[in-house]
């Protein structure tokens, strides 16, 4: 991965023109890590943490020498745990390679309490009665019945001078907004990052970016524009100006022959409308929205005059809400909306909000194994809402062992959703599994069999779902457990009770230990037991009941 620029501008627009501010890390400053269990996913095929862990180790060698960096990190030691945050390295000169180390050994796998964590960061700055900056690094929302916005706003009344920075890391652009309240009550900024180069960027723009020089004030016959560029992009060409928005990632190159970007980028901000000054020459801009939808403007920057360059997306926002039935409530994140662009995809999960370009694409909706279809059409500068409606119900998986016996409570219980009808083969279709009583599957609309197996019990269930429908399918499997002991064993076996016309007794479950259970059908068994050393091998019946534990010892 390349480094990139170390000097970085974030803009924060107040009034037109506007003017891009330098942001940097305080002298005192404290990296927050999200090592929630989302932090596995993956983004162009790696997961995120890893991505995290190898542009932190890149940005954190141009961390200036003044500078005294901390990290705590939440949700690497516990699952389902708010308080798992660890102050793992407190802010000092120096700890570069400390944290770097550190984040490499983390391990994903808890929720993700955004305020508290922010609280405690704050707290160990000692932010009541020093400067402190905070840059929170996270792939996902608050989850932990906390309010980070009305957090960031008491911190900042508290504060000597308060500020948090927040990098989301793969957020869509609704979630970012529920994020970004940390940065902006504190007076702090927002980072949107897509990808590894673009978490790359706003890390060196917060974390390693030195102060930016005082510019020297020329006399009154040297006065040139302040901002020498002002730059704004649009969804439609007459439409209104994306001023404010964040989604939109800037790159200003050198122009070479043709137009074309030459070399690196000699700055990058994010926001739809931004002004710095450049020096006098030819460049190109390259815009981007949400990540994706590119396009490219070269301008001439002179002394004199300010340069406008202006791009039009010929884009529109979508808006798009899953459910199982018309007319009914969202699916939930549950769902996943795969968009198909032609020469760009993505997944979105539960309802989405984002930008596309004028046309028409494919969106497929799946709730487990159901799934459906459908083009949207998008006019540019113009908002479309579409429900995606994916015909699925929901099962409640449950067995028991008798029609009025128990129910089974356990883990080891396999579900299965198959089709009514076998193939020429004999073979069922699968539309989902899952293991342990008192779990959920997705199932498309239709007639199915609910298939349970436990032990040597299989049994199957029909029944019949319709789209947005929620009901409880339980299987009898008219069965009941067989343990057996049998001290110093070496193999355990049972067997069938009968033999067959070739005179052999079906196998039916077996163990190599001392004790063994199973789950049987109501009737008779053997047991047969091959012991260690020069001991004989020894046979027993068995018997099971429905709804019942039959033990028997074998020595």
């Amino acid at each position: 991965m390349r480094l990139v620029t170390l000097i970085a501008f974030v803009l924060a627009w107040l009034t037109a023109p506007v003017l891009a501010i330098p942001v940097r890390a305080a002298e005192q400053s404290m990296i927050i890590l999200d090592a929630s269990g989302s932090m596995w996913a993956k983004i162009s095929g790696k997961t995120k943490i890893a991505i995290a862990r190898e542009t932190l180790s890149t940005v954190l060698k141009s961390v200036p020498q003044t500078t005294a960096l901390g990290l705590m990190v939440y949700g690497h030691r516990e699952k389902g745990s708010c308080a798992d945050i660890e102050l793992a390295i407190p802010p000092a000169v120096g700890t570069e390679a400390a944290i770097a180390k550190f984040v490499n050994g983390v391990n994903p796998k808890g929720k993700t309490p955004l305020a508290a964590s922010v609280r405690a960061a704050a707290e160990a700055l000692k932010y009541t009665e020093d400067k402190a900056t905070i840059i929170l690094i996270t792939d996902g929302l608050e989850t932990c019945d906390a309010d980070p916005c009305a957090l960031a706003t008491e911190l900042k009344q508290q504060g000597v001078d308060f500020t948090v920075h927040v990098v989301g890391f793969g957020l869509t652009q609704e979630e970012g907004k529920q994020v970004a309240c940390l940065a902006e009550n504190t007076g702090g900024h927002y980072f949107p990052a897509a990808d590894a180069d673009e978490l790359s960027k706003a890390l060196a723009a917060t974390v390693s970016a030195p102060p930016a020089p005082e510019p020297a004030k020329p006399s009154p016959a040297e006065e040139k524009p302040e901002k020498n560029v002002v730059a704004e992009a649009f969804l439609s060409e007459g439409g209104p100006s994306l001023a404010d928005n964040s989604a939109v990632y800037w790159e200003i190159f050198k122009a070479g022959s043709g137009d074309e970007p030459e070399g690196d980028h000699v700055d990058f901000l994010y926001n739809g409308k931004f002004a710095l000054h450049l020096p006098a020459g030819r460049y190109v801009a390259t815009a981007k929205l949400d990540s994706w939808i590119e396009r490219q403007v070269a301008f001439d920057v002179t002394d004199t005059a300010v340069a406008t360059p202006k791009v039009v997306f010929d884009a529109g926002h979508v808006e798009l809400t899953p459910k199982r039935e018309a007319g009914g409530p969202d699916a939930g994140s549950d769902a996943a909306l795969a968009l198909d662009f032609g020469s760009y995809q993505t997944t979105y999960y539960g309802p989405s909000k984002f930008y596309a370009p004028a046309g028409s694409f494919k969106v497929k909706g799946s709730l487990g194994s159901a799934s459906v279809e459908q083009e949207i059409a998008v006019e540019a500068g113009k908002e479309v809402k579409a429900d995606i409606v994916i015909a699925a119900g929901v099962i409640n998986n449950k067995a028991i062992y008798t029609e009025k016996g128990p129910e089974v409570d356990s883990s080891n219980v396999f579900f299965q959703v198959l089709s009514r009808n076998a193939d020429i083969n004999g073979e069922r279709k699968r539309f989902g599994y899952t293991y342990g009583t008192g779990t959920k599957l997705d199932v498309p609309a239709g007639d199915y069999l609910l298939s349970a197996q436990l032990g040597s019990t299989t049994v199957e269930t029909p029944f019949s779902i319709k789209g947005g429908e929620g009901k409880d399918v339980i299987v009898n499997l008219d069965a009941g457990v067989l343990a057996i002991k049998a001290p110093g064993a070496e193999k355990i076996t049972v067997l069938s009770a009968t033999k067959d016309i070739q005179g052999n007794r079906k196998e039916l479950s077996y163990a190599f230990a001392e004790e063994h259970s199973d789950t049987l059908h109501p009737g008779d068994y053997l047991v047969q037991v091959t012991f260690k050393g020069d001991v004989a091998t020894k046979e027993m019946p068995a018997s099971v009941k429905a709804g019942e534990r039959s033990e028997v010892t074998v020595q």
